[in-house]
């Protein structure tokens, strides 16, 4: 009895029906306390010790337990018990291993990989859960819209929780992944890494839309005499100087995005007009960035666009 009640108390009053079995309970002495309101049916599978509406941690163990010993809390909500804020989600994701089969339970999404258990599974104790590089990744990867699955990379390194480093590593680990190569250009942006494959994105863009090339890397000197590059330059037909600045995919440091604002505005002028993009922007929306430098000035029309 010891046993069970230091589980019952580790498993936040939740068990599953073969955890009852295994410590002496068995299916009539359970029904028995379902009977006499000491004890509720959660699932077919899952009991818990407790009456009333589950509380959030209540429901995550209910999951893992309905779908088994080899599962553990995958995507989203793995990241949010690994400490990722602002990407919570109300359906709760379970990974599971291939061969296992149950009944479904509503708000539970039950995911189900051939990749192997023991690489995935977090050491860290209590709740069954995934590393974080893979629940991230696997979501990013399958589960997500194009923005989001970017976002989310972003968001785990900006909140400390990971490095890009480690992503690009588990990256490769997960072959295949879809959306690899995206990732990894992320990735390289997040890391300071790939700046200058942003700006070949900008050469592409304007051979895309036959907008005319920059000038790259043009140095300037801002109002407080520091020397400044400017990413691309476009002289435009009625003297103005257009330049648009490729921030990295998602700005990781709010002291560094405040120095960027300050750099675009002292190295502003009356005929020279700043404007700036993150490096997903150029990647993954190309068209929209066109009909912004189109709309400043820049010759050409990009299909589809209002003239």
């Amino acid at each position: 009895m010891i046993a069970l009640e230091k589980l019952i108390e580790q498993q936040c009053g939740m068990l599953a029906r073969r955890q009852l079995t295994a410590h002496g309970h068995d299916w009539g002495r359970v029904r028995n306390n379902v009977s006499a309101d000491r004890w509720s049916e959660r699932t077919d599978r899952v009991i818990s010790t407790t009456t009333g509406t589950l509380t959030h941690h209540q429901r995550l163990w209910m999951a893992v337990l309905h779908a088994g010993p080899r599962s553990m809390l995958g995507g989203l909500t793995a990241a949010a018990a690994h400490g990722l804020t602002g990407w919570e989600r109300d359906e709760v994701c379970v990974l599971v291993d291939d061969e296992l089969s149950f009944e479904p339970v509503e708000g539970i999404r039950f995911f189900r990989s051939r990749r192997p258990y023991e690489l995935l599974r977090s050491p860290l104790p209590g709740l069954p859960r995934c590393q974080l590089e893979p629940a991230v990744l696997l979501w990013a990867g399958y589960d997500a819209s194009i923005r989001p699955a970017h976002g989310v990379l972003a968001a785990v390194v900006q909140q400390r929780l990971t490095t890009a480093t480690s992503l690009v590593r588990w990256v490769d680990q997960l072959k295949p992944l879809r959306r690899a190569q995206g990732f990894r250009a992320t990735l390289g942006d997040i890391a300071g890494g790939s700046h200058s494959l942003a700006e070949v994105a900008v050469c592409r863009m304007c051979r895309r839309f036959g907008l005319p090339l920059p000038d790259r890397q043009t140095h300037r000197q801002d109002r407080a005499g520091i020397a400044r590059w400017t990413d691309c330059e476009w002289d435009l037909p009625d003297g103005r100087t257009l330049v648009l600045e490729v921030d990295g995919s998602f700005h990781m440091d709010a002291t560094q995005w405040q120095d960027d604002l300050r750099r675009a505005r002292r190295i502003t002028e009356v005929r020279r007009v700043v404007i700036r993009c993150t490096a997903y922007e150029i990647r993954h929306e190309p068209r929209e960035v066109a009909i912004d430098l189109v709309g400043l000035g820049l010759p050409g029309r990009v299909p589809g666009s209002a003239a």
